[in-house]
């Protein structure tokens, strides 16, 4: 029987419940990576070319989620009959004035972008026209295929020496039958792991804050937000980042979020306001790394309280070590995939974008990806930046932030309302202020 020996591969919860929020919301829930290659002999038409044909190899790039029939659990990932990878990659000129402002700004339209939800849901655009032979590549990938860590493992894919895999034919979908069985094999094991379930679901609840959470403060961060975003990004050396966090007993983590509270202080200060701490929501990966073969979502958001005001080296010794905590305690995955069918109506509803748009509970939220050490390759050119990008339903969130590490610097996006935070270069600033202050400290007496 055709498909009757095909593996079934089930969407997690909490893959669904990302295409619950995105299919219920106004912007895709998407991320990005914008690539800055430095000058080389390969022609970005061939570029390009080499992308496609990289990124095809991946398996689950060649693949769509769709519905089981009825009594055949949940939604699988299949592999699209008629696979087309060069479909997926553009060539576009810089807009002027062609730095890497410009590169930004086009990243954030096309993260903002839906991606067609008739094929494998990712694409790539070569940037031509960057100062002094430069190129850059965007690539767009779906938060319903993969999180943040398991994206930077797909970029992996891309580069030099990565060795990935030989593309082979597509699969049939598995069987009827096989959905079935496989299916009721699920509901009988959920069964027996209700009691564990009810434990993980007051943990979710209490990475979130908890039933009674604290009410965010009410300041200006929190108002009503429109689909257009403005996007900005910080540097900070990390090994000196990592220093300074090191002497507050910290990690990277715990100095970014401290330099984000800063900031964000500095920014309402000059808008006649004064917050202290902020709620902020930090997201963690539950894995350290992933494999092409080992995608998914596998995030859990924490709610920490981050102190503003003072000097940034106080505030991180009196930090440091909150969210290794809240880490230790949050064990089970985010209320998303626990309450599965009931959150995913509600948010294809639009639901979750309602509450959202009313919610109290943070001030914003930060995303810390830990990137590769080294410089890469792509087709013989330097990877010399990566720039993280993310688009997604905000709410009433004006703010937020996305961080990557890469070959000993961290790069810090800023993103925000574009009629909202008006004052955009005044946070960045205050940004760099923040890091500075931490990685060089103020002489004592």
């Amino acid at each position: 029987m055709e498909g009757a020996g095909v593996p079934v591969d089930r969407a997690s919860s909490a893959d669904l419940a990302m295409r619950a929020i995105d299919t219920g919301g106004t912007v895709p829930m998407q991320f990005a990576a914008g690539l800055v290659l430095g000058p080389g002999c390969t022609p970005d038409d061939a570029l390009g070319a080499v992308v496609a044909e990289r990124l095809g190899r991946v398996p689950r790039l060649r693949q769509r989620l769709v519905g089981a029939p009825p009594g055949a659990g949940r939604p699988v990932w299949v592999d699209d009959p008629h696979p087309s990878t060069a479909a997926h990659v553009s060539v576009l000129r810089c807009p002027p004035p062609g730095d890497e402002q410009a590169l930004l700004d086009l990243a954030a339209e096309l993260v903002s972008t839906r991606l067609p939800a008739d094929r494998p849901r990712w694409s790539a655009t070569v940037v031509r026209g960057l100062p002094e032979g430069r190129t850059g590549v965007v690539v767009v990938l779906s938060h319903v295929l993969v999180d943040g860590v398991g994206g930077l493992a797909l970029l992996a894919s891309v580069v030099d020496g990565a060795g990935a895999p030989e593309p082979r034919a597509p699969r049939p979908r598995p069987s009827y039958r096989r959905l079935v069985a496989e299916a009721w094999g699920v509901r009988v094991r959920c069964l027996t792991r209700w009691r564990s379930g009810l434990s993980a679901v007051r943990d979710a609840l209490r990475a979130g804050g908890g039933l009674h959470a604290p009410r965010a403060a009410p300041c200006s961060l929190l108002a009503p937000t429109g689909p257009h975003r403005r996007a900005a990004v910080v540097r900070v050396g990390l090994e000196a980042l990592r220093r300074a966090a090191h002497r507050a007993g910290g990690t990277v983590n715990d100095a970014l979020l401290v330099a984000v509270a800063g900031a964000l202080g500095a920014l309402l200060e000059g808008r006649g306001e004064t917050v202290d701490p902020l709620a902020v929501t930090v997201v963690v990966s539950g894995r350290r790394s992933a494999a092409g073969s080992d995608l998914g979502n596998a995030n859990t958001p924490l709610v920490v309280a981050v102190p503003v005001v003072g000097d940034p080296a106080e505030r991180l010794r009196r930090f440091a070590g909150t969210v290794r905590a809240a880490r230790a305690a949050a064990t089970a995955p985010p209320l998303i995939a626990l309450f599965g069918p009931v959150f995913r109506a509600l948010a294809a509803a639009g639901g979750y974008s309602w509450f959202l748009a009313h919610q109290r509970r943070f001030h914003t939220l930060v995303s810390n990806v830990p990137g590769p050490d080294g410089r890469l390759t792509l087709a013989g050119r330097t990877v010399e930046a990566i720039l993280p990008v993310a688009a997604g339903e905000a709410g009433n969130v004006t703010v937020s932030f996305d961080a990557l590490s890469y070959a000993g610097t961290l790069a810090v996006t800023v993103m925000a309302d574009r009629d909202r935070v008006p004052d955009l270069p005044v946070l960045t600033a205050a940004l760099r202020a923040q890091f500075a202050a931490l990685v060089e400290p103020a002489p004592v007496g």
